[in-house]
């Protein structure tokens, strides 16, 4: 049995959230980064099937390199309802070429003066698939944060489409609540942007399908 896990990402404070969830277990986890055009981004709709296309690749790249194969995976994308679902799985590659503001001028007609109305026609929210292949066995864990995107760039925390992206308040049970409706935990209308690292983590769509995904691991 190996003690070494590897998380495929280029992007450090994904890393370092991720580590921080995966100090609950006695692993070595460490960052693989093995480039934009080691690892290719298959031609599909569904954030489950690349991420596991993004599994098996990083796999088979780490045994060409003679390193243990225990390896985690974590797609995620950005769903705006108005646009369909866009940006969805192709959100790094958006936010690369036309950016926040890119997003902020597909949306710039639906406005208006009142705040319930106005989450309602920018609804959007953060979806997360995690997949980890730990010594031979497969475990997985999804995440969804619901909230709306903001009329305007806020904060410079955390990395992404975090400065646009406004959460729905959450229950007592930590289930987003209705757009417009009061809960237990708010941001009260800051972007992710606005907002500390650990009040994020309480919301965010990535540390919900790291719990899951390790949840699964320390019940069985």
């Amino acid at each position: 049995m190996s003690d070494v896990i590897w998380f495929v990402t280029g992007n450090t404070s994904k890393f370092n959230e991720a580590k921080q969830h995966f100090s609950r277990l006695s692993y070595d986890f460490r960052q693989f980064d093995p480039g934009h055009h080691a690892i290719v981004e298959p031609q599909s709709t569904s954030i489950e099937e690349v991420a596991q296309s993004k599994l098996e690749q990083a796999q088979r790249l780490l045994q060409e390199m003679g390193e243990v194969t225990n390896v985690l995976v974590e797609d995620a994308g950005l769903f705006i309802q108005p646009l369909d679902g866009f940006p969805g799985i192709y959100s790094s590659y958006v936010q690369e070429t036309i950016g926040l503001e890119g997003i902020l001028r597909l949306l710039n007609h639906l406005q208006s003066e009142n705040p319930n109305q106005l989450r309602s026609l920018r609804t959007a929210s953060f979806k997360a698939v995690a997949k980890l292949s730990l010594n031979g066995a497969l475990y997985e864990g999804d995440g969804e944060c619901k909230g709306y995107i903001a009329t305007s760039i806020r904060g410079d925390s955390g990395f992404g489409f975090d400065p646009i992206f406004i959460p729905n308040d959450l229950d007592v049970t930590g289930e987003s609540v209705l757009p417009g409706e009061q809960g237990e935990l708010s941001t009260h209308g800051a972007t992710f942007g606005e907002v500390s690292m650990e009040m994020k983590a309480k919301f965010s769509h990535r540390q919900r399908a790291l719990d899951r995904l390790l949840s699964t691991i320390e019940s069985g």
